[in-house]
């Protein structure tokens, strides 16, 4: 029995408010933890080492099992999947509240995003199967607009509960919300699978080591050593694993990343996109945050408040890219706002130093927030209808893990940057390296800004006539 156009839309409004507070949750948890470091060391004890670890171990988990998230639910529901991942996410978030010790608080970080890489994947499949076609643009919107708040606010948000009540709040947020969407999500979504009857356990144990590999060499190439045996092994080792993992999915029955998605030209230029964006962003927040802090005299919630010209222009571009995506396509949106991006990480490059005024920083914080919210709508959109409707699973899943390998990415690449070129001892060493990093970010942005103009360009009115049977393999 079909729906009624009433009640198709309330479920598209249901799917929209539950995958966007879930959306928030497992981005939130990206960044809200840096903040409260130093209060869960001396809560908690733990050397510098732990310290990286609580925020690794979430990071890694949620960055190699993304793929296995979204084949799991094209495999067995992605409403149930989605499901479970939350009610994992939850759990894990009270373990890391009630954590004892730094190693209880260790696991129960790499729970967490264990269930974040379960559901993240399937909340945009979720809500494109709820939206009509020439409404997912304004959706996606909003679920852009709040997941890219959720990214760049975590600082804020853990730096203020930290401060106010205690570092655990950081982690008991997501409880009431977790039990709150938990029976919304099983009882106003509705149910859906992907094409594959069978489950691709050797390509996803193949991809799963070999993203373990690499990440776990970016993040621990500054603390080792990039020439160190461990991380050589993991870019080595996981760079060969990724390399068999694509041949192997050239050649199995059921693969859980069909290569030929990436005959499309939208699909690879799309991610190419991602992963450059989310190297120069997340690297860029990552030391500006430092900056501000260490140069500017600001504590971290004082730091978090003057981030928001940055941090909270996504909530009101985003939506305004979405209906311009309707109107125009995605493509001339996502570059206009990765050129945004990539202006202003290039202003701030020319106006940090040791004595720069906090208004001196306003102008390029706000492009920043601009590119970044005219960023990430689009692009979900154009990654979701780059392919078949049963693919957008695996597709969405691929596209969360290039963004956060290039999260890593970027943290790692700039970092390195900033300790060749300068350090912590004093102001002038801080400016000379966060300078030529903050350059190298603009670069990988301007490259992203390049890879997404080779997107086939769509209006509107051609994208709503193919979308029932988008053709992935258009070049």
């Amino acid at each position: 029995m079909q729906e009624g156009p009433a009640a198709r839309r309330d479920t598209a409004t249901w799917a929209l408010i539950i995958a966007s507070a879930a959306g928030f949750m497992a981005a939130l948890d990206n960044l809200v933890v840096t903040t409260a470091l130093p209060s869960i060391r001396a809560d908690l004890g733990g050397g510098l080492g732990d310290l990286e670890w609580t925020v690794s171990a979430y990071t890694l988990t949620f960055a190699v099992l993304l793929m296995l998230g979204a084949a799991l639910g094209d495999r067995f529901g992605r409403r149930l999947l989605f499901s479970v991942g939350l009610g994992i996410f939850t759990v894990a978030s009270a373990g890391a509240a009630l954590a004892p010790g730094m190693e209880a608080l260790i696991a129960a970080r790499a729970v967490q995003g264990l269930g974040a890489a379960i559901m993240m994947p399937l909340t945009l499949t979720l809500l494109s199967a709820a939206v009509a076609p020439e409404r997912r643009g304004f959706a996606f919107g909003v679920w852009g607009a709040v997941n890219g708040l959720a990214v760049a606010a975590g600082p804020l948000i853990g730096g203020t509960l930290t401060e106010h009540i205690s570092w655990q709040w950081i982690f008991w947020i997501n409880v009431p919300l977790g039990a709150v969407l938990l029976p919304l999500a099983l009882l106003r979504l509705n149910e859906s699978r992907g094409p594959y009857p069978r489950l691709d356990l050797v390509g996803t144990a193949f991809v799963s080591l070999g993203m373990f590999g690499i990440v776990y060499a970016l993040i621990r190439g500054n603390s080792d050593g990039w020439s160190s045996s461990a991380v050589l092994a993991g870019l080595i080792g996981g760079t060969v694993l990724i390399a068999v993992f694509v041949a192997y999915e050239r050649r199995t029955a059921n693969p859980m990343l069909p290569m030929r998605l990436f005959r499309s030209r939208a699909f690879s230029a799309v991610n190419a996109a991602s992963l450059f964006m989310f190297v120069g962003m997340f690297g860029s927040i990552f030391l500006l945050s430092q900056f501000l802090q260490d140069v500017g005299g600001y504590s971290p919630m004082e730091a978090g408040v003057r981030m928001l010209p940055w941090t909270a222009m996504p909530m009101i571009a985003a939506p305004i890219a979405g209906a311009l995506s309707d109107r125009f396509g995605g493509q001339p949106v996502v570059v206009t706002g990765l050129v945004f991006q990539a202006t202003g990480v290039a202003l701030l490059a020319l106006v940090v130093s040791t004595d720069v005024s906090y208004p001196q920083l306003v102008p390029s914080l706000v492009i920043s927030g601009l590119g970044m919210g005219f960023f990430f709508a689009p692009t979900a959109n154009l990654v979701m209808s780059s392919v078949r409707p049963e693919e957008q699973g695996i597709a969405s899943g691929a596209n969360n893990a290039l963004r956060e390998v290039g999260g890593a990415l970027g943290v790692a690449t700039m970092s390195a940057v900033f300790s060749a070129q300068g350090g912590y001892l004093s102001a002038r060493q801080f400016v000379d390296g966060l300078t030529p990093a903050l350059w190298v970010g603009t670069l990988a942005v301007l490259l992203a800004a390049g890879a997404a103009a080779l997107v086939p360009r769509q209006t509107g009115r051609t994208r709503e006539k193919g979308a029932e049977r988008p053709d992935p393999v258009t070049a």
